[in-house]
């Protein structure tokens, strides 16, 4: 197998598709239509970097995954989890972050990359309240810079098309892959105990 060893083979690759627009569209803050997709957006994946490697982790929320503060700076409340707190673990030590929104029904994804921060500070929790309850940090996030992503991939995968949607009695449930994990695991009352679970403890 040839490999790559230098970004400037890639460049020899891929120099001859990129476009004015690829480099225009790059902003260092959220201009007024940026905006609009991001507050769009209810889902979008956040990955980080720490000492023990990468993490990527799904993030969402009802009305917007994020609050958009300024041109500059975003709040991410931080709800109910797993409670591994991977992803909080890597911004305290290691501030760089990128997100990737996703906008059901839309082809165009948005991506920004920046810096966070993890805070507790009361009055912001507080700020975040949904059904009486709040999230216990916040990751206020800094922009470097923001753009569009080529709509390209999820045209490719018809992500919204319901003619490709996968049945999800086809796939091994959670407690299915747990048990796969753990062997000595009740699959069964786990799967069968979920949802109500998850309703009572969405935030």
């Amino acid at each position: 197998m040839k490999i790559i060893e230098s970004v400037e083979e890639l460049q020899d690759i891929y120099s001859a598709g990129l476009t004015q627009a690829s480099v225009a569209k790059v902003a260092n803050a959220l201009t007024p239509l940026y905006r609009r997709m991001i507050e769009a957006a209810p889902f979008m994946a956040l990955a980080t970097v720490g000492p023990e490697g990468l993490d990527c982790s799904p993030r969402g929320d009802l009305g917007g995954v994020v609050r958009v503060v300024d041109e500059k700076t975003l709040h991410l409340p931080d709800w109910r989890g797993n409670n591994r707190i991977d992803s909080l673990s890597n911004i305290v030590r290691d501030p760089r972050l990128a997100l990737m929104f996703l906008i059901p029904g839309s082809n165009t994804t948005m991506r920004i990359n920046g810096r966070g921060v993890v805070s507790n500070d009361g009055e912001l929790l507080q700020s975040f309240e949904m059904d009486g309850k709040h999230p216990r940090t916040v990751v206020v996030i800094t922009i470097d810079e923001v753009y569009f992503q080529c709509a390209r991939a999820l045209i490719r995968s018809k992500l919204w098309s319901p003619e490709t949607f996968v049945n999800p009695q086809d796939l091994p449930t959670p407690g299915a892959m747990l048990k796969a994990l753990a062997g000595d695991f009740d699959e069964v009352t786990y799967d069968r105990e979920w949802p109500e679970r998850a309703a009572k403890t969405m935030w």
